[in-house]
């Protein structure tokens, strides 16, 4: 079946998620993507890109669920020229042919990195007068939009007059309009600043939407998040549909003030408070789960130092034998019931973290389920191999997406379970061996490089 094209027209943000997040979701919706076979043609950084979808309701599953995506047009021509483009348009009459008698339409003509004066915006859409059409031309509702789209190199920071450089496009894109991308609308429901508030949260509504999108949350999925915290993943992913489990080495976070645990009522003011499971509170290297393969996916933002470092439970040195007997003697007392034992904890570094993490998604995800965390890098120390070199047998890369902050920058990492074997529950002592590695990744010790500013340690001179 030949595939038909599409014209995406892309939210100006988050470049690097726009493809992973289109092959997320037409594999949540069992249909083939076709990206153009030229690389620059499938550049994530360009505005506009031509899919090739096997149906039309495929473009509009893509305009309702993808969050990059500000509308769908049903695509008809392009070209770095309009004689090019009007060549193309001419060839798919066929496309347009049926709207030509009594369709009431209107043209917008806009560009990507320029404005257009109204004298050539006018002069392009009379440039279309051999369409013929003969319906009505209505400014406020017409039956049809059609969208004529220049996109211009990026040339901020040079200085020059309002309307300089028009007409000297890099491509010009033209088509109908299926639908805008309602999509975007979530990210203003989901808006921090709008959320009933428990207690600080850096993640940002258009990012833990993303997120929700790489876990292909649905409907019957169960998705759980290890490092909990005040729940931004639990009420997107809930949101869609599925079922969400949290946990956390520090309650308070995931509790609040007040009776009803911050999470919940959260996801009340959301309406999927009834899709949020349970909120437990354990170190996840001593988690409480006693067979594996459970969830569908696991979604977490870790700790990783800038706000609050990760713990784990233990002790940063051993006690003394004395100390160790006052200990336990203390622990053995008797003590009123609000005086709870707290359980010493101590730093986890985070590349021992995010091995750790890949052990445990091994173990917990169904086949084929997936782990999508954001990991922090050193923009000038980053290589690949940090991320190949903490995945373990059976689990793959699918996406590797960068939020770029300048010196240093996240990124957003989506791997697969690949295998369909069932894994024995892991240890998470590993780190505790010196044995020496041979590969030290960026985002090791990421806090204290974070916190001396990137600066690169001084070589001592030779002696």
């Amino acid at each position: 079946m030949v595939a038909l094209q599409y014209l995406l027209v892309f939210a100006d943000v988050h470049h690097d998620f726009r493809i992973p997040e289109l092959q997320s979701v037409a594999e949540l919706h069992g249909f083939s993507l076709n990206f153009p076979e030229r690389q620059e043609d499938r550049d994530p950084s360009r505005p506009y890109m031509v899919v090739g979808l096997q149906k039309e309701e495929h473009a509009l599953i893509l305009a309702r669920r993808c969050i990059l995506v500000k509308s769908v047009y049903d695509f008809y021509g392009q070209g770095s020229n309009y004689d090019e483009v009007h060549a193309c348009t001419r060839a798919n009459e066929a496309k347009w042919a049926r709207f030509v008698p009594e369709t009431s339409f209107r043209f917008i003509v806009t560009a990507h990195n320029h404005k257009i004066p109204q004298s050539r915006q006018r002069a392009v859409v009379e440039s279309f007068a051999y369409m013929d059409l003969l319906g009505k031309i209505d400014m406020k509702h017409p039956q049809i939009l059609f969208g004529c789209f220049e996109e211009y190199s990026n040339r901020n920071g040079v200085i020059r007059a309002k309307h300089e450089g028009d007409g000297h496009f890099r491509q010009v894109y033209f088509g109908r309009l299926l639908e805008e991308g309602s999509a975007r609308q979530l990210v203003g429901k989901f808006d921090v600043k709008k959320r009933a508030f428990y207690g600080n949260t850096s993640m940002e509504a258009e990012i833990s939407l993303l997120m929700a999108n790489q876990t292909l949350a649905a409907p019957g999925k169960l998705i759980y998040d290890p490092f909990m915290g005040t729940g931004s993943m639990a009420y997107t992913t809930s949101h869609f549909g599925a079922l969400v489990f949290g946990s956390d080495i520090d309650g308070r976070q995931m509790r609040g003030k007040d009776a009803t645990p911050g999470i919940i009522q959260a996801a009340r003011q959301y309406g999927t408070e009834s899709r949020i499971l349970d909120l437990c509170t354990f170190d996840v290297t001593r988690n409480p789960w006693r067979c594996g393969t459970l969830f569908d996916a696991i979604v977490t933002d870790p700790p990783y130092g800038v706000r609050a470092g990760a713990k784990r439970l233990g002790r940063k040195k051993e006690l003394s034998e004395e100390q160790m007997k006052t200990m336990l003697e203390f622990r053995n007392s008797s003590r009123a019931d609000d005086q709870p034992y707290i359980p010493p904890t101590k730093p986890y570094e985070l590349s021992h973290l995010a091995v750790d993490l890949v052990l445990l998604a091994r173990h917990l995800l169904k086949p084929g389920g997936r782990l999508v965390f954001f990991l922090p890098t050193v923009t000038d120390e980053y290589e690949e191999l940090d991320v190949q070199s903490m995945l373990c047998d059976g689990m793959e890369v699918i996406a590797n997406s960068l939020q770029d902050f300048g010196s240093w920058g996240r990124r957003l990492v989506t791997v697969r379970k690949a295998i369909d074997i069932e894994y024995p529950r892991p240890s998470f002592e590993h780190h505790d061996s010196t044995k020496e590695t041979t590969h030290i990744p960026a985002h090791k010790d990421f806090r204290e490089k974070y916190f001396q500013g990137f600066k690169k340690d001084e070589e001592t001179p030779n002696t």
